[in-house]
């Protein structure tokens, strides 16, 4: 598996309806490149907790219709990841959840967490998993588009002249920093108070890579890039 393969649905590009102004009929169209030389595909569901499995099945329905359409295999397999993990294995990120990832084309998640396991030590919490599954993969680079269609523009809690022709791609650090930093824990100082620390480090080809992956995007969109930092995450 690539190590450059991003966010979650992890290479493979979103899909999207499209419906042509000169025609009343909807047509659907994939958006992903497909190698001429490859037609079939292996993904890993992940369907996770909550809404996941929900969303997780009519995505697996979406994936299969624009599969047909373009004359391209899909094989899935369905494993355990997060709180669902836990009900059953008793770890958040089982290890053949992560085999399978890895000997995948790609991985789609649907969700992970909620109140029943938000009491639990951290090794043992459900996002604990979704951290150990992008290290395991090296996902480095999560993509995550911000779009305003005209026909939601006045449901957005930002004003009109704010929301309208929004169109952003954010690209963000999951692999780095402050969540793999080490080292991390509890102590206590010269006064006997307890003390918490953190470690957020970058290598420089951590930046390097995240770098390329946010300008080669910029070159195809509007030739702007920001660099914001997370600071609350601190």
């Amino acid at each position: 598996m690539s190590t450059s393969l991003q966010t979650e649905l992890f290479h493979l590009k979103p899909f999207h309806f499209r419906t042509p102004s000169s025609s009343k009929r909807t047509s659907l169209r994939c958006s992903a490149t497909v190698p001429s030389s490859k037609r079939s595909y292996k993904i890993t569901l992940l369907p996770g907790d909550g809404i996941g499995p929900e969303v997780i099945s009519v995505a697996k329905d979406i994936l299969l219709l624009t599969g047909s359409l373009h004359g391209i295999k899909l094989e899935f397999q369905e494993k355990l990841l997060g709180g669902a993990a836990l009900d059953a294995t008793g770890v958040p990120l089982p290890d053949d959840t992560l085999s399978a990832a890895k000997q995948s084309d790609a991985v789609l998640l649907g969700a992970i967490g909620g109140y029943k396991w938000d009491k639990n030590e951290k090794h043992l919490k459900p996002e604990t998993g979704l951290l150990q599954l992008r290290e395991g993969l090296q996902v480095f680079a999560n993509l995550r588009p911000a779009t305003v269609f005209p026909q939601l523009v006045d449901a957005s809690t930002l004003k009109r002249e704010v929301a309208e022709g929004v169109d952003l791609m954010v690209v963000r650090e999951l692999t780095g920093g402050i969540y793999f930093g080490k080292p991390r824990g509890f102590g206590t100082n010269e006064n006997g108070e307890e003390t918490g620390f953190n470690t957020e480090i970058y290598a420089a080809h951590e930046i390097d890579r995240i770098a390329r992956v946010a300008f080669n995007i910029a070159r195809k969109r509007g030739g702007k890039l920001c660099s914001v930092d997370k600071a609350n995450v601190l």
